[in-house]
């Protein structure tokens, strides 16, 4: 190749990684949770839940291509990138984010999902937590496991609940992450941080080494299996406290699935030895906000007392647990989703309508709902952008044209 030819490739290489960077830029300043890739579409962010277009030309599936070359980290990956079905992987653009990034195929043709991960780690209050979470966190032992559909802000809360130890506690927390999201720097605790491919083959062998590594605090990214959950209850039970995640809808399903992970012949010890080791469960539904100005979470909080031990070892009696969690808001600072959602609807916070889709049980928030219909109709209706709020997808780029190449 000549001079001239290798000019004009770094230039369009150039060009290439300038226009990738000025898309996500465009989303990023417009708060987007997610960027959406693929051949044959257009560029699409999530806003404020909302999946929104950011251009007008479609990608081709060379470019889609180019993008997630770009993306992945070393040149062995990059090698095989032909034979590529899934691939996770984490990237950052300085200045402007991280990304949690998922590579896949579909029709033949590549489609990258990027989540985005904040530079700054958060705290319960920037996430608008119940405060009991700093109690939760605090524990010396136990499970304690965030619930939530896929977009929820599990990981978010997750990573509250080890910046709120990382702050106030001086213990070792180990992670076993895939990819590493939130960066954690050394405060009053020790942070050490393994990323599931790279610094460790696979999750339960990660954690079954964890446990050789004077560990006060174990975070798995997410329980999968019936293994992870058993390591992770064997570490609870020689003395350690592990935070995990389960996509799971609510508390009592995520009981069940735990449970349910297991073959039918181990359930019973196993919803056994999960009544004794689970420490607490905290179940979120992120919710559109009244006001139009982003989401805000809906929580869930179930706390493990020796009642609700009992509750869990009896399959017949699970489905009561809501029952005491109501009861048991005032004296152990627990709360079903119904109650947290009149919270949010009294305070202005999400409109009556939105909560009332968000229900458990839409017939029994709504008659206990009726009472604050009225300060609901003073709320702004989520969907509607207020003046002086933008549209969030004003202003986005128009036209790829001269940003991507065709090859």
């Amino acid at each position: 190749m000549d001079e001239k030819s290798k000019g004009a490739r770094a230039s369009a290489a150039t060009t290439h990684q300038r226009g990738i960077e000025q898309i996500i830029k465009a989303a990023i300043d417009r708060n987007a949770s997610d960027l959406h890739i693929k051949a044959g579409d257009v560029f699409r962010a999530r806003i404020n839940g909302t999946l929104v277009p950011l251009t007008k030309q479609r990608l081709t599936p060379e470019q889609t291509k180019a993008i997630a070359l770009r993306l992945i980290p070393n040149d062995e990956d990059r090698a095989r990138i032909d034979r590529v079905r899934d691939y996770d992987c984490s990237w950052g653009m300085p200045g402007v984010g991280r990304f949690r990034v998922n590579i896949l195929r579909q029709r033949s043709s590549f489609m990258i999902v990027m989540r985005v991960i904040p530079f700054d780690v958060p705290t319960f209050g920037s996430l608008k937590l119940p405060p009991v979470l700093g109690t939760l966190a605090a524990a010396d032992l136990g499970m304690i496991l965030v619930a939530g559909a896929s977009g929820s802000g599990k990981t978010s809360t997750m990573a509250a609940l080890v910046n709120h130890i990382n702050q106030t506690q001086r213990k070792h927390v180990v992670t076993l992450e895939n990819p590493i999201e939130f960066l954690h720097r050394d405060i009053n605790s020790s942070v050490t941080q393994r990323e599931i491919g790279v610094d460790t083959d696979d999750v339960n062998r990660g954690l079954r080494a964890a446990l050789r590594q004077d560990p006060d605090v174990v975070v798995i990214g997410e329980v999968r299996d019936a293994l992870t959950i058993d390591t992770a209850m064997k570490a609870v039970e020689t003395g350690h406290l592990v935070i995990s995640t389960l996509p799971t809808p609510d508390v009592v399903t995520t009981v069940s699935r735990a449970v349910g992970l297991f073959p039918p012949e181990e359930q019973e010890i196993a919803r056994q030895r999960l009544a004794e080791a689970l420490h607490s469960v905290i179940a979120q539904r992120l919710l559109p906000r009244a006001d139009g100005q982003g989401r805000i979470a809906a929580v869930e909080i179930l706390i493990c007392t020796d009642a609700v031990r009992d509750l869990i070892k009896d399959a017949n009696r699970t489905s009561d647990i809501p029952d005491h969690m109501r009861e048991a808001r005032e004296e152990h600072g627990m709360q079903t989703f119904h109650q947290h959602l009149l919270d949010l609807v009294a305070e202005g916070a999400v409109s009556y309508e939105t909560a009332l889709a968000a229900a458990s049980y839409p017939a029994e928030f709504e008659r206990e709902g009726r009472k604050l219909r009225r300060v609901a109709r003073l709320a702004t209706p989520a969907q509607v952008v207020k003046p002086g709020v933008a549209d969030p997808a004003a202003g986005l780029t128009d036209d790829l044209s001269g940003l991507l190449p065709d090859q």
